[in-house]
């Protein structure tokens, strides 16, 4: 078991970012901001025309389901103790919340910052200072939380940081309904990816999303994510360096579809996949009082999710 767990630890290196010539800087950005304007940056595709052109100067931009326009919104940053501990350490994850979110889920526990657009409009440069401020504080990482919606701030903001020191990972914690070109103009830039695999059917997606093509989108988001970043690897202290890990949330009577998604990560992306099996589901927002998912999940439905992943071969992750 040593020389297995000691396969997926490295001596860490700058993060990809440092390596991006100026010319790829540029085509990435603007990249970026091609596939906002008609956006296709998540798997709704909505073709919303966010940013405001010179030729229709005065018009207002058009509003998708994120409700994102030019400029990301930042709820809140700095050190966070509860994510997964290879991004936590010692000196906490550096999250940035962003608000907004390309997915409607009636069971959100963040619906305050999803769904009421709270926060505060910044532009690439003072995001750039929010991840270099993030760095100071001693964080392991930048964490960039629901961040598919406002993937051109991000690349500014790292583009800017990069050239004043930044040098930590990124950390790209995402909802999951990501379009494969926006994970693809992301190559070369994101160190660690972080996806939910919220389902793995296209009927509770639908009617607890309002994306009934969430498996086939997520599910060519991660293999990109794969290709790109391998497996989860670490440094000798367990802080994640590089690689993929996946966030599964358990939902009572099975409404996820633990199976389809335990059986896809170890037949097609890999066995060694780190997989967080969440147990900590619990009604809020529109589920309150909802007739299947207004209540936590019993101890049975979760310990069957576990078996399910180990059934697959999967041994990686928190719980397994």
């Amino acid at each position: 078991m040593g020389d297995f767990l000691n396969s997926f630890t490295v001596e860490p290196g700058p993060p990809a970012y440092l390596s991006l010539s100026e010319e790829e800087w540029q085509e990435k950005l603007q990249r970026s901001r091609d596939l906002a304007n008609p956006c296709v940056l998540c798997g709704r595709r909505c073709r919303a025309r966010r940013l405001e052109k010179p030729e229709n100067k005065g018009q207002q931009p058009d509003l998708g389901v994120c409700k994102a326009r030019d400029r990301a919104v930042v709820a809140s940053y700095g050190p966070h103790f509860g994510e997964e501990p290879p991004l936590v350490g010692r000196m906490g994850s550096g999250t940035i919340f962003f608000s907004g979110c390309n997915l409607k889920c009636i069971f959100c526990q963040n619906y305050d910052i999803a769904h009421s657009y709270r926060g505060r409009e910044v532009s690439g440069e003072e995001l750039g200072r929010i991840m270099l401020e993030i760095q100071e504080m001693g964080c392991h990482n930048i964490n960039l939380v629901s961040p598919t919606h406002v993937v051109p701030s991000i690349l500014a903001a790292v583009r800017y940081a990069a050239g004043r020191g930044l040098k930590i990972p990124l950390v790209y914690n995402t909802g999951g309904f990501d379009s494969l070109e926006t994970i693809e103009v992301l190559d070369g830039v994101v160190d660690i990816y972080m996806p939910d695999m919220k389902y793995g059917k296209s009927g509770p997606a639908a009617e607890f999303s309002g994306a009934a093509d969430y498996p086939a989108v997520n599910f060519a988001a991660v293999r990109e994510m794969y290709r790109q970043v391998g497996d989860l690897v670490m440094d000798k202290d367990n802080i994640a360096v590089r690689g993929l890990l996946v966030r599964h949330l358990v939902l009572p009577a099975g409404l996820a579809g633990t199976k389809k998604i335990m059986e896809f990560l170890a037949g097609e992306i890999s066995l060694h996949t780190y997989v967080n099996i969440m147990a900590q589901y619990r009604p809020c927002y529109k589920a309150v009082g909802h007739p299947v998912l207004g209540r936590r999940i019993r101890a049975e439905e979760y310990r069957e999710a576990l078996q399910i992943a180990a059934k697959a071969g999967l041994t990686r992750g928190q719980a397994l």
